[in-house]
């Protein structure tokens, strides 16, 4: 079906005027948005978690509490004060307490140790830390170096261990008020203040703490409620980890906007989705990177299309899988998007166009532009003059957001991360004209006619092989109908004596699949050039992922072929069998390809 652009523009203006209705000189804040719904809604649910509802004015009060032990430890409005939880009430209590002292919060990844936790607490000047029991043996890592900041336990039901160091607060919060903070406290709190620091949750080196203010929060849930035209009868099902942008802004921030509920989750489990879709009558949810995949891999049950969800957003769902979500589990709408935590720029398909990421119907109202990138020498293309040249329909080229900083307007500002260097780095000058300024995606995407666009991959996540660009997403799309598999992680190795770099796959098989090297050989050659196919296949035991489900490739790519560095099995690519075989030096000379070469 051919949608008009004037059709999808209309929907984009819904949202546009939700999101653009927030200024950066404002002086409504998150804050207030919670305490304006504890009082109108005061009984209404907002949270659901395990056997526990947590009220608008319940969860208010809590916070409030927060807020009062964090300015007895000594914070002021403008200072920053960190939060590790996992996904559960407290972690709501911490950081709209938080917020309601005028105070920044660091989300912290529930995840991090060492190096790159005490990295997350000094490069955001963290004075306080809302700690989670379950996070204390990772916390107990930086303990002895990170010795300025207190730190609050929060206990966790069987996980009450305090590690040393920290104060158990449930004690604590018995003898503060519950009592919204005094008029005034927040006064210098505006729409361009930051609300929190959310870490970027790259799979490479340590993360960057993008900068959310109080307006962009507010901007993304009012503009995808208009959106989706979602009521306070709505429910929300949250499965990502809080401490990401998904989760914490868009789900969260939407939520609020609609006055509706979230069911909230720990973890997310495959097996267990569509039983809590059924028991909440849970109407939107959110996905990323793989979970969509995980879904259609479940064995199937003659109640799949028997649910209340009418609605997904997020990222990451190729085509193959799309199509198989809808064919199983019904007519469930699906907004894949495109854009980045810190990006001033976005789209989405509000088309619900399988593949695409979204649209842009005119120009002349977006920020976003593509430009040329030359994937071999690793830079930008320009023209005699030495500006960039926008790519055409077809093309691949990078994204780009141009940054805009006009009063009384969010729309087009980089929030920037904590650190100046880092937040510069981000920034092309000069692109189309003497003196502006776009901010640098690192995203490849390409347009069609109608000006649809799609994801192709990461600058750097392209590599070179026989001459040609092999993009790791569109072979991992191309392999996705391989049926034994659960995931695949397709990247690039470096070769002895060759140039560029060699496709490997690692394959996580489904419970109870064996590895068929023809099968795959087949599968591979079918939906691929000679030479995209993978020239090595190894059989991982569990994918890594990171937090929000997006394949790490950087330890893989450094392992390489070496099959001293793992223990999983590996395969090499044999075309005249027209198979896959057990690694062997025979089967290297075969291809004319040496052993890897461990890097130092």
């Amino acid at each position: 079906m051919t949608v008009s652009r004037e059709d999808t523009q209309a929907r984009l203006d819904l949202q546009g005027a939700g999101a653009t209705r927030h200024t950066p000189e404002q002086s409504y804040t998150v804050s207030d948005r919670f305490e304006e719904l504890a009082e109108v809604y005061p009984n209404k649910t907002f949270l659901i978690y395990r056997d526990e509802k947590v009220t608008f004015s319940e969860l208010n009060q809590k916070a409030d509490q927060y807020s009062r032990l964090a300015l007895s430890t000594g914070l002021n409005p403008g200072d920053t004060g960190a939060v590790m939880v996992e996904n559960r009430p407290e972690f709501f209590y911490a950081w709209l307490g938080l917020a309601k002292a005028g105070i920044t919060a660091a989300l912290i990844n529930t995840q991090a140790r060492g190096a790159a936790l005490s990295h997350a607490l000094l490069e955001t000047s963290s004075k306080c830390l809302f700690l989670g029991t379950e996070c204390a043996e990772l916390y107990t890592t930086v303990a002895e170096s990170v010795t300025d900041i207190k730190v609050w336990a929060l206990p966790d039901g069987e996980n009450r261990i305090i590690p040393k160091g920290a104060e158990p607060i449930t004690p604590a919060l018995e003898k503060v008020s519950r009592n919204n903070l005094p008029e005034g406290l927040r006064k210098n709190i505006i729409g361009e203040t930051p609300l929190f620091y959310v870490f970027t949750s790259g799979t490479t080196g340590l993360p960057k703490a993008a900068i959310i203010s109080h307006m962009r929060w507010l901007g993304v849930g009012d503009g995808w409620s208009k959106l989706l035209g979602m009521t306070d009868e709505d429910v929300f099902y949250c499965i990502l980890p809080l401490f990401h942008g998904a989760a914490g802004m868009s789900l969260v921030s939407n939520a609020l906007s609609s006055n509706a509920s979230i069911v909230l989750k720990r973890k997310f489990s495959a097996s267990r989705f569509w039983d809590d879709v059924r028991q909440h009558n849970v109407t939107t949810t959110q996905y990323i990177g793989e979970i969509c995949r995980y879904l259609v891999n479940q064995p199937e049950q003659p109640n799949d299309k028997e649910h209340t969800l009418k609605r997904m957003t997020g990222a990451g769902v190729s085509t193959e899988v799309w199509q198989r979500f809808i064919e199983r589990f019904g007519e469930v709408e699906i907004y894949e998007g495109w854009g980045a935590t810190e990006a001033n720029c976005g789209i989405i398909n509000v088309d619900c166009k399988p593949g695409s990421v979204g649209r842009i119907p005119f120009r002349e109202k977006s920020n976003l532009r593509l430009v040329k990138y030359d994937l071999e020498n690793d830079c930008h293309v320009k023209d005699e003059n030495g500006f960039h040249i926008e790519a055409e329909a077809g093309e691949v080229g990078e994204a780009l957001g141009m940054i805009l900083n006009i009063p009384g307007l969010g729309a087009g500002r980089f929030e920037g991360y904590t650190d100046a260097e880092a937040t510069e780095k981000k920034i092309l000058r000069n692109v189309f004209t003497e003196g502006d300024a776009w901010f640098r995606s690192g995203d490849l995407l390409s347009r069609d006619e109608e000006d649809y666009y799609y994801f192709v991959d990461r600058i750097g996540d392209t590599f070179r092989w026989k001459s040609e660009n092999v993009s790791t997403t569109e072979v991992s799309d191309a392999l996705s109908s391989f049926e034994p598999a659960e995931l695949i992680n397709i990247y690039g190795v470096a070769v002895p004596d060759h140039e560029g770099r060699a496709g490997m796959a690692a394959i996580q098989l489904k419970n109870g699949e064996q590895f068929d090297g023809k099968a795959f050989y087949n599968e591979a050659r079918g939906a691929l050039p000679q030479y995209a196919m993978p020239l090595f296949v190894r059989i991982a035991e569990q994918s890594d992922l990171t937090a929000t489900f997006k394949l790490r490739k950087v330890d893989l790519q450094k392992q390489g072929y070496c099959p001293d560095s793992f223990e999983d099995e590996l395969y090499v690519q044999d075309a005249v069998e027209k198979t896959y075989v057990k690694y062997s030096t025979e089967a290297l000379q075969k291809i004319s390809i040496k052993p890897f070469e461990k890097k130092a």
